[in-house]
């Protein structure tokens, strides 16, 4: 820590020993602050306030039936990309700017000018914008901003039209190229199912029409065996019934098994009459054996009937008229069922025919399809897109619709172009303090720079180090009285001229705010 100290003074020892030079640099360059302080011209600032309401009544009610657009990113796109070259040369006419600039390279610089200095600053979500430019003329900065809400506002407007008829052009070219594409589609579908129409039938594929008319087949075979067994169950029937007709009467005990209908009725509703009556009298009783003589007379012409019936079968081959109505009953059956049996015989030959040539077309099958499913996807494609772009485009003609009724968005001017009456540019006292600090921090480093250029060794330690040599001796200098009040008015002078040097910006500082309450005044 010693050490540091030592250098440290040794170092402001050399540094002292050039201080009037480094005044003199430093009070140059101090004037020449103070000169540029007050030369720099006032730039004064222009501003507007621009709010952008992107809300419509009428777009929530459209919603569906037009196109959706981000209104908000168009609106933030739009203010990132006004300050561009098209647009700044625009500007420049709109606000004779360019009256004063007649060579290229002057009108180079002033659109790059131009470029760097206009601003345009948003509050985020709130769609309010600040638009600014910096003039040395108030008028000029003032017309530069209200060109520039101009063509802020008109820019918006004429994209989202350009926007929407390029947008319009475009799909009713694509709905043109897609129309030829669909006729060509349908021509080609057309053509393939006119030569094709047989294995077209019904839209179905040979598989699946191979299928069906298996299971067709099948169908009509398992009704063929249905009615085959329906036939000769029939034909059993038919013979079981004559044989069972013959033997019941032929029997000599059978006579009471022989169906007579109207005798058989009769008899049953008196013998249940004959057990209601014995329920409540005894066998004298006048009803009862008046029951029971009708019963035995019913019985007597029962046998008597069966007998001349046994006559008629004994004569009749058929068995009597009874069993010639049931024989030409199942006959009828048996018919029926042999005229079915043909039909089926029919069908299920027609089937297997149908089957084979299927069958034998499953050969070609395959390749037919193929080229009926390219076809088919073609023409579905080309339709898919021509539905889809002419919904598109009667929705871009209602959304241009809705744009010119509504408009993109409402630019509302809620503060008009306005000049500062101050200058906001430059900040003299920062200039001023800049200037200060600087002329004296370059007398500072021009005193060190001298002293590293031309040292001077004041400690005979330090000689030493630095020549690494041996000192044999120092020899040392006693001062007078006279040489040291000497010193002591030096040093007086060089802090005189610093302070001098602080004095004077100050002063000049008073001054201008002075001027400046009086301007303002």
């Amino acid at each position: 820590m010693e050490l540091l100290l030592i250098q440290m003074q040794a170092l402001a020892k050399r540094v002292w020993k050039y201080r009037w030079m480094g005044l003199a640099i430093g009070w140059s360059v101090g004037l020449v602050g103070l000169v540029v302080a007050f030369v720099v011209p006032n730039q004064y600032q222009a501003t507007a306030r621009i709010y952008v309401d992107t809300q419509s009544m009428l777009k929530p009610l459209m919603s569906g039936m037009t196109v959706p657009q981000n209104v908000d990113l168009q609106v933030q796109m739009l203010s990132k990309t006004l300050i561009s070259r098209p647009n700044v040369e625009k500007l420049i006419r709109m606000a004779d700017l360019d009256l004063k600039k007649h060579t290229k390279a002057e009108q180079e610089e002033l659109i790059d000018s131009l470029m760097k200095q206009l601003t345009i600053a948003t509050t985020g979500k709130d769609n309010l914008y600040t638009l600014a430019y910096k003039d040395e003329k108030p008028e000029t900065a003032k017309k530069v901003v209200q060109s520039l809400v101009s063509i802020f506002v008109e820019s918006s407007l004429g994209a989202s039209r350009k926007d929407t008829a390029t947008a319009t052009t475009f799909i009713n070219e694509q709905i043109k190229s897609y129309e030829a594409k669909l006729e060509e589609a349908e021509t080609r579908l057309k053509e393939f199912r006119l030569r094709n129409i047989d294995l077209m039938e019904g839209g179905k594929d040979s598989a699946a029409r191979l299928a069906e008319m298996r299971a067709q087949l099948d169908q009509a075979r398992l009704q063929l065996r249905e009615a085959e067994q329906a036939r000769d169950a029939a034909r059993a029937q038919m013979t079981a019934e004559r044989a069972r007709a013959n033997d019941a009467v032929n029997s000599p005990d059978s006579a009471a098994n022989v169906p007579t209908p109207e005798i058989d009725g009769r008899l049953e509703g008196l013998r249940r009459g004959l057990d209601g009556l014995l329920q409540r009298f005894t066998d004298q009783h006048p009803d009862v054996v008046t029951t029971r003589r009708l019963i035995r007379e019913l019985e007597e012409q029962k046998k008597r009937e069966v007998a001349q019936l046994r006559k008629l079968a004994l004569n009749s081959p058929a068995g009597g008229p009874n069993q010639g109505l049931v024989e030409q009953e199942m006959g009828r059956v048996l018919a029926s069922a042999e005229v079915q049996v043909a039909s089926l015989r029919a069908r299920v030959s027609e089937y297997q025919a149908r089957y084979a040539q299927s069958l034998e077309l499953m050969k070609t099958a395959p390749q037919l399809e193929a080229e009926a499913a390219q076809l088919n996807r073609d023409y579905a494609v080309h339709k898919k897109n021509y539905d889809e772009l002419v919904s598109r485009r009667e929705s871009a003609a209602i959304s241009g619709e809705l744009d010119v009724a509504a408009g993109v968005a409402d630019f509302r001017l809620i503060e008009p172009p306005r000049v500062t009456p101050q200058p906001v540019a430059p900040n003299r006292y920062l200039l001023l303090a800049i200037g200060l600090v600087t002329s004296l921090g370059v007398a500072v480093f021009s005193a060190f720079a001298a002293s590293q250029l031309r040292p001077v060794f004041f400690d005979a330690n330090e000689l030493g180090d630095r020549t690494e040599l041996p000192i044999l001796g120092v020899v040392s200098r006693i001062m007078g009285d006279a040489e040291l009040r000497k010193r002591r008015m030096d040093r007086v002078r060089v802090m005189g001229a610093a302070a001098a040097l602080v004095l004077l910006y100050a002063t000049a500082m008073a001054v201008y705010y002075v001027l400046q309450a009086r301007q303002i005044a």
